[in-house]
């Protein structure tokens, strides 16, 4: 007998403020007769925190930035186990929308209301858990994105720049790192790694700060300066910031954040929830290109 594929799907916890209170966004689906938190499976080569926001999205109306990540859940369907991701959201913005097949109404809750409306004890908790949390911002860390070879480049090697696949890669990072709301880029002074997060400064219109202390060159001959800058910057972390390090640099730059260095592919993105200082949680992105 074949084993049945597991179902992987991702959604969230919308939060937002009002004058009487915090309140939590609901879907009711007549199918299944339920209150529930928005989610869905994902698509071809989409990362997790973009599938959470095109579901959210489709079944709210809510444009939303993803914050804390929340426990996964997993159960038995029909179709085989499923395993759902979850991040707390807040709203960018909201449009009406109108009932169809899929959800027959989109509902704000307080959230003592919302935790005893939700149908099912997984998504109680997890709005609980969404609540009791400390309000975190995104540090994401970026490994460049893949660089022409270094024996096809005949000049100074912090100019060289990325191949066709990283410039691909780089403007795949656009969505992930929009799904986190960065408001900061950070980058190493080398070549490659701001062409990595030129397409989402771009989109954005955000200017990327370049570091020299993070460069290949710079990071070798002096890592305690790495450690120190990115010391720095975790304690005084005030938005969701990107930043750009090259593989030689990464386990630096971690232990400069506390963290055990991990190996990365270029392109990936470790994203830590940074809270006061501090580590609450993290989570890892492998690239798709």
């Amino acid at each position: 007998m074949s084993r049945k594929h597991r179902i992987i799907a991702a959604g969230g916890v919308i939060l937002r403020e009002r004058s009487q209170g915090l309140q939590v966004l609901l879907i009711h689906r007549d199918r299944y007769d339920d209150w529930s938190l928005p989610k869905g499976k994902g698509e071809a080569d989409e990362l997790l925190p973009e599938t959470a926001l095109r579901e959210i999205d489709e079944e709210t109306g809510v444009e939303a930035v993803l914050d804390l990540r929340l426990p996964s859940v997993r159960y038995e369907t029909p179709k085989g186990p499923k395993i759902s991701h979850y991040w707390r959201a807040r709203v960018r913005r909201q449009r009406n929308r109108r009932p169809d097949q899929e959800v027959q109404a989109v509902t704000w809750f307080p959230v003592e209301e919302a935790i005893a409306k939700a149908t099912y004890p997984a998504e109680q908790e997890l709005i609980a858990q969404a609540v009791r949390s400390a309000d975190t911002h995104a540090l994401l860390i970026v490994r460049h994105a893949k660089a022409m070879q270094r024996k096809h480049w005949s000049g100074d090697d912090q100019r060289r720049r990325l191949s066709g696949r990283g410039r691909r890669q780089a403007k795949r990072l656009v969505d992930l790192l929009a799904a986190f709301g960065i408001e900061q880029l950070i980058s190493s002074s080398s070549e490659r790694c701001v062409q990595t997060l030129q397409p989402y400064a771009k989109a954005t219109g955000l200017t990327i700060r370049t570091v020299d202390a993070l460069t290949e060159e710079a990071g070798s001959r002096n890592p305690k300066a790495v450690r120190k800058y990115m010391a720095k910057l975790l304690a005084g972390l005030d938005r969701p910031t990107a930043v750009c390090g090259h593989r030689p640099v990464l386990p630096e730059m971690y232990a400069g954040l506390g963290l055990d260095a991990a190996p990365m592919v270029v392109a990936e993105v470790r994203g830590l929830h940074v809270a006061d200082g501090k580590v609450l949680a993290t989570e890892t992105f492998k690239p798709t290109a």
